[in-house]
């Protein structure tokens, strides 16, 4: 059984400091693919270092809606420069996250529309944030859709079923995080088995959301075993089909990484 762990943040404290161990535990249970997520320009060539090091480590370029303030000068040319890249194959995480605001929110609007255009532009997929957004996060979505289509996913779902149905017929992939384990997670869990099979991913936001048994610890990229059977069980598949299926999508999805 061969896994994909298709966001971590292997540059964050609590990972970096023992990266070599984190990466060799997650091998040993069976990751074979990390795609390790960058939020601010200022940790984008260590988090490509990090890609360029290891062989089966992947890289995205892209601001998280809580760095926007910070980079609203950014400009479109600098994020396509650094798209280039052979080991960058996505472009995120960005999006908008209204429930912190550590960004004004029109600045995370235009930063999360110029993403958009790069992932149209070059073909990367986009890497989604949203968190108590979704209305905007949609009319983005769908306004920016109509200007013409880009491959995306929405990272670590956490939104309501109605936005996840909505996201699904505009053609973008859902990822789940370990937060699906958690006793509260009712709807998530709810929502997972109607995820067509072609548009599921998962993953760990490591060093965050430490899936159940592992809830309280610094979480790790090896964790996203627990948290793809704990989906499977809910799909009602077999582990191994379930991870077979997750790393086709990882592929046909990020098609950088499969040239």
């Amino acid at each position: 059984m061969m896994l994909v762990d298709s966001h971590c943040h292997l540059n964050y404290e609590g990972l970096v400091e023992r990266q070599g161990d984190v990466l060799a535990n997650a091998r040993a249970a069976g990751v074979g693919t990390f795609l390790n997520i960058s939020t601010r320009q200022s940790e984008w060539q260590a988090v490509v270092g990090t890609a360029e090091r290891e062989s089966d480590v992947y890289a995205t370029v892209g601001i998280h809606p809580h760095e926007a303030d910070k980079h609203a000068d950014l400009g479109a040319d600098v994020l396509r420069e650094a798209t280039k890249h052979p080991r960058v194959i996505g472009i995120g995480e960005t999006g908008l996250d209204y429930y912190y605001d550590h960004s004004d929110r029109a600045v995370q609007r235009d930063l999360f529309r110029m993403h958009i255009g790069i992932a149209r532009e070059t073909g990367l997929p986009l890497v989604i944030h949203t968190r108590d957004a979704e209305a905007d996060t949609l009319e983005i979505l769908e306004d920016e859709t109509g200007k013409g289509v880009f491959p995306a996913l929405i990272h670590c779902f956490t939104a309501s079923r109605s936005f996840g149905q909505r996201v699904l017929d505009l053609g973008l992939t859902i990822s789940i995080s370990g937060i699906v384990t958690f006793k509260n997670a009712r709807e998530i869990q709810e929502f997972v088995s109607e995820i067509p099979e072609d548009r599921l991913l998962v993953e760990t936001d490591s060093p965050f959301l430490a899936p159940v048994p592992h809830r309280g610890k610094t979480c790790e990229p090896a964790f996203v075993r627990d948290t793809a059977s704990f989906v499977a069980q809910l799909r009602g598949v077999t582990p191994e089909k379930l991870a077979d299926q997750t790393s086709t999508n990882f592929f046909a999805l990020f098609k950088k990484a499969s040239a």
